[in-house]
């Protein structure tokens, strides 16, 4: 929404191709247990390859058989603690997604440097860890016994995946620590009714490791000496940096060639949409209640886009159980006319209503899907239509195309939500589609501006009133994240944002709560700030920083070295207006010069005005990239030092009858 997107190295190498049958599958039991560990493994104290880590996986194991109604995968891993930092990971957690599946038959053991063997005899808990969009992701938490520098850790367990369920199966090789030796299996799933293709492709495989290879039908790979996963802030998508293998089912045979593919693909999309929206009688009488006869037809638009944000968004309520769903017997939806009739629907129905009433109301409209980029990068080589998993609607308006979603709650008019901006889609038409990339906002679309009207007292701090305007992306992602939280915690999240703006103490009051349920471009919030002890003493003068909301980039990019491509999520633009009021006597005696810095996709600029005791102080920061190869990362370094020293930077005033306290 991820050309407009620097370049990111191929997901796929090549493309195997399995075709899987029912007799090709002999049964092919395994059980995890403990593996015996070796005298080696017990006197190691550290791994030449992985200088300085704190632990190393010695040995992991994944073995995932999708046959039969119950998938199931096995998992082990075995964990050399090397130092004492690294004895967190007797922390163990192990994440899952409760709608997919759950963790059964955990066994646990520490084996000291001696050989002595403590088993784990405690419970696993459950602990959430994300929950959006009625999705949870869970993790199962237990701690392992007596562990110290120079344990072994060892841990196994199942995950049993839900009956009659297909869940994607991916093999994600990279882990936190350096993992010395790895084999992953997958005994691919079958059908004695309908034919079952499988492929798979891969994704930066570490050094010397073959891709994996089908041997009496189970997909097998070996590897060792997987270097540590580094973390580093503003990086792509994790799915996109980590060596993993992924896997794809098809109840069709694959084509080779991926314009094929998608033509394929394009034509069945189209046709379950067209089935979905051809209420054509329906939805004109729905348009004459929405709009007007003689409306423009960027009004009209408008009029349909907010009308359909009007209904209600099921995707953004909380979950229901399964006994509260039977009591409401609350039926899907099956087309757009079930939609406008019940005023319910999830995000992509609604976003399909949008496309017929638009059609109704005389536009050019069609569907499109397009890949999320805040999970992957999006290619159509690897042929994998899953990852096609957002929809949104081109519409023709005076003659160029302009893309929406009003199924992605609180977007406004005219935008999407950041994960499908400068991404590549299928536009959808009955000859299979075409690709076509959706725009990507400028950084003045998403901005940040933070009007404060101060006075400095005698002592040296600020206080007065302060707005804060969060505009376009700024404001939709806001209101998503918000959206379940009742006034006081919505009161907490944007006092605390407006503090970490500040890189010293001070006292927050939001006077103001904004509008928090609309779709407007706009989210504004009004505070009381006092800021202590601002200004300095110098000797017989004071001293009066000009960066007062300079924080968030103060240490922003201070690493020497970069792995990852640097990664925002949209062009966004900060922008400061301070105007400080001085104590009566008090004189200005010096301003910092104007700072200017136009580095083409960076764009900084800082003003300090004396007007007559009025201290007027202007900052703007216009980030105007996405994606940015970490070659290029000591540029951007440089640059960002720029900007903090010119934060950095100090009115020099000359107090009254009385000096600036320390």
């Amino acid at each position: 929404m991820p050309t407009r997107r620097a370049h990111v190295p191929c997901l796929v190498a090549f493309i195997f191709l399995l075709t899987v049958s029912a007799a090709l599958f002999p049964a092919r039991a395994r059980a995890v247990n403990f593996q015996p560990v070796s005298p080696e493994e017990l006197k190691m104290t550290s791994e030449p390859k992985a200088p300085g880590a704190p632990a190393i996986i010695l040995f992991r194991e994944v073995d995932r058989d999708d046959r039969g109604q119950t998938a199931h995968e096995d998992v082990y891993f075995r964990i050399k603690i090397l130092t004492d930092d690294g004895r967190k990971y007797a922390d163990i957690e192990i994440p899952f997604f409760k709608e997919e599946g759950t963790v059964v038959s955990i066994h646990a053991r520490t084996i000291q440097q001696n050989g002595t063997i403590v088993d784990f005899n405690g419970k696993a808990f459950d602990k959430s860890m994300v929950k959006a969009r009625g999705v949870r992701y869970m993790a199962k938490t237990f701690t392992l016994p007596d562990v110290q520098v120079g344990s072994i850790l060892e841990y196994y367990y199942r995950v049993d995946l839900s009956d009659r369920v297909l869940v994607n199966s991916h093999w994600i090789l990279s882990h936190e620590l350096f993992t010395k030796s790895a084999k992953f299996s997958l005994n691919p799933y079958t059908s004695n009714y309908v034919p079952i293709s499988v492929r798979w492709t891969w994704n930066k495989l570490p050094p010397g490791s073959l891709p994996a290879e089908a041997s009496n039908h189970v997909i097998n790979l070996e590897t060792k000496d997987i270097a540590a996963f580094q973390t580093e802030d503003y990086m792509p998508p994790e799915n996109e940096m980590k060596s993993r293998v992924d896997f794809i089912y098809s109840d069709d045979p694959f084509e080779k060639e991926p314009d094929k593919y998608w033509k394929k693909l394009g034509k069945k999309l189209n046709d379950r949409l067209e089935s979905f929206i051809g209420k054509r009688k329906a939805m004109d009488q729905a348009v004459a209640q929405i709009v007007s006869p003689g409306d423009p037809p960027d009004l009209k638009l408008q009029k349909i886009y907010a009308r359909v944000q009007q209904i209600r968004n099921t995707s953004y309520e909380v979950q229901k159980s399964e006994q509260e769903q039977q009591r409401n017997k609350e039926k899907d939806p099956d087309n757009v006319e079930a939609i406008w009739k019940k005023q319910y629907g999830n995000g992509q129905e609604i976003t399909w209503l949008f496309l017929a009433l638009a059609r109704s109301a005389g536009f050019e409209a069609s569907g499109m899907w397009a890949a999320d980029r805040s999970n992957y990068f999006f290619f159509p080589q690897t042929m994998d239509g899953r990852r096609l998993d957002s929809n949104l609607v081109v519409v023709k308006l005076n003659g160029k195309d302009v893309f929406f979603d009003p199924g992605a709650a609180f977007t406004p008019f005219g935008m999407l939500p950041w994960i499908e901006t400068a991404v590549t889609g299928l536009k959808l038409d009955r000859d299979g589609g075409s690709w076509l990339q959706t725009s990507l906002p400028s950084s003045a679309d998403s901005t940040i501006q933070r009007k404060a009207e101060l006075k400095l007292g005698e002592t040296g701090e600020l206080e007065g009133k302060l707005t804060v305007t969060y505009t376009g992306l700024e404001a939709s992602q806001r209101r998503v994240e918000q959206h379940h939280s009742d006034d006081a915690a919505r009161k907490k999240f944007l006092e605390d944002e407006v503090r970490e703006a500040i890189p010293m103490v001070c006292d927050v009051e939001l006077t103001h709560q904004p509008d928090w349920k609309s779709s407007s471009p706009s989210l504004v919030a009004e505070y009381s700030l006092k800021v202590s002890g601002w200004v300095s003493a110098a000797g017989r003068r004071a001293l009066l920083p000009v960066g007062l909301f300079s924080a968030p980039e103060k240490h922003l990019f201070d690493h020497a070295d970069r792995v990852h491509p640097i990664y925002f999520e949209f062009p966004f633009k900060r922008a400061d207006d301070l105007t400080i009021d001085l104590p009566l006597g008090w004189q200005v005696t010096t301003v910092p010069p104007p700072q200017t810095l136009d580095a083409k996709a960076v764009t900084y600029l800082l003003e300090s005005k004396n007007d007559r005791g009025t201290l007027h102080l202007s900052r703007a920061l216009n980030v105007d990239f996405m994606l940015l190869p970490p070659a290029n990362y000591p540029n951007l370094r440089k640059i960002f030092q720029l900007v903090r020293t010119g934060d950095e930077q100090q009115v020099i005033l000359q107090p009254g009858g009385t000096t600036a306290s320390n």
